[in-house]
């Protein structure tokens, strides 16, 4: 039987948002997603691609049809609000009937529709039935690093107004040699560090700066987007030494994090070295051994 636990609703908003060339979501392996409220409830509003869960006469949940759910990379069920890991109502029955076909931990988002829905109400939606081409043409958003307040995403997203309001983003942390995103874009401000995605680009001696002007602008509840060209190698770069710079985070704890956020990011060679100096810088000494398996 696998795990229950609970998770944040950033987390569910992340999974939503993971894209290769398209959207992870059009991967029929990649995410069981469960609503277990009342069926009237589900109708009305929801969170795409979650299916309704079924009872049966002896109010036990029915695995979804069509669905194998032990071949599932990701199983998240919710139910209205729920923010514990006890109880006897019906997410916990749910989760229970999919912890015994999955492989994968079974994960009850904290504080269900209601604080799921609170913080992205722009992911409610009616639509039930999805064409693989609909879903591969879902619109990603930037992967939450901290909840309502630090993003990390690509220069497209970046550019994009209808993300940077859904959003709420005020301010728009650019690290790329290009100056495709505007110095100002409606009420979004963007700072550009001019960084190449190199081994032998100098990161380094930004960070101080830029964790300043990130730090700067939480502290006042704005929420920042960090982008660099594909959203993988500066940007997560960035977002690592924040965190170790904010969260006193070592350098692998930062990493794995960021991981979890978007596991296809890769900063390159030398800015991991770079990482392991500004460790350092912000810790004071080097606990990371760069050259493990983790990297």
């Amino acid at each position: 039987m696998a795990k229950i636990s609970l998770c944040a609703p950033f987390q569910l908003f992340n999974l939503l948002n993971q894209c290769s060339s398209v959207s992870r979501l059009a991967e029929i392996n990649y995410l069981c997603l469960i609503d277990a409220r009342e069926t009237d409830d589900y109708r009305m509003s929801h969170i795409p691609t979650a299916i309704n869960a079924k009872m049966d006469s002896k109010g036990t949940f029915l695995l979804p049809e069509d669905v194998e759910v032990d071949s599932m990379q990701q199983v998240v069920v919710y139910d209205s609000n729920t923010s514990v890991l006890q109880g006897r109502g019906r997410v916990f029955k749910c989760a229970q009937e999919l912890a015994k076909a999955s492989l994968s931990p079974v994960l009850i988002v904290k504080g269900g529709f209601q604080r799921f829905s609170a913080l992205y109400p722009f992911l409610r939606t009616e639509k039930i039935l999805y064409t693989i081409t609909e879903l591969e043409n879902l619109k990603t958003y930037p992967v939450a690093i901290l909840a309502a307040l630090l993003y990390m995403g690509d220069e497209k997203q970046g550019m994009d107004p209808s993300i940077l309001k859904d959003l709420k983003v005020s301010v728009v942390i650019s690290i790329s040699e290009s100056n495709n995103v505007e110095s100002i874009r409606g009420n979004t401000t963007v700072t550009n560090f001019p960084v190449a995605d190199s081994v032998e680009s100098d990161l380094y001696s930004s960070l101080e700066r830029i964790c300043s002007v990130i730090g700067r602008h939480m502290v006042t509840g704005s929420c920042v987007l960090m982008v660099s060209r594909n959203g993988r190698s500066r940007c997560s770069a960035v977002a690592i030494a924040f965190l170790m710079h904010h969260l006193k985070y070592t350098l692998e704890e930062a990493w794995k994090y960021v991981l979890k956020c978007k596991p296809n990011v890769r900063p390159n060679t030398g800015f991991l070295q770079q990482l392991s100096d500004w460790e350092l810088h912000v810790i004071g000494t080097k606990e990371t051994d760069i050259y493990g398996p983790h990297f």
